[in-house]
């Protein structure tokens, strides 16, 4: 049987190398808008996101959202939104909206596990636009 990163190069996926960390959260590196980043992969996001904070060094030009955000045990958060912006994961891009959201409790609980605090969450939107899969075994994300 034909290698499984053999038939996905064969269908124009792009090969993108993530982490696990001691919290099992998976880590990818990105770009948004020419900046670097460190994210988590988290498939049961339905939007990717970034912190208040990161707003300047990813040059977002976010605007107020009357969305509320709910996730990791924290519901009813205010939201802004960026839009039209360049997600880079390896050599795969994409322009993306993005929630910008206080993503203090996130940081706060990878750094009770000694765990850098990361930039954003990559989520669903990005997964489904890119017709991901998730090589776990070999820690690769291909995305189309």
């Amino acid at each position: 049987m034909e290698d499984l990163q053999d038939f996905l190069k064969e269908k124009h996926y792009k090969k993108i190398k993530f982490t696990v960390l001691k919290t099992q959260h998976l880590l990818i590196q990105g770009k948004i808008n020419g900046v670097k980043g460190n994210f988590i992969l988290d498939t049961g996001a339905s939007n990717s996101c970034v912190g208040f904070e990161s707003v300047a060094r990813f040059l977002l030009n976010a605007q107020f959202s009357e969305t509320k955000a709910a996730g990791a045990g924290a519901v009813g958060m205010e939201t802004q939104l960026a839009k039209n912006n360049d997600v880079q994961l390896g050599r795969w891009k994409n322009k993306f909206h993005l929630i910008v959201f206080d993503m203090s409790h996130v940081n706060e609980a990878l750094i009770q596990y000694k765990t850098k605090a990361v930039d954003g969450i990559i989520g669903a939107d990005v997964l489904l636009k890119g017709k991901a899969i998730i090589d776990y075994c070999n820690h690769y994300l291909y995305l189309q």
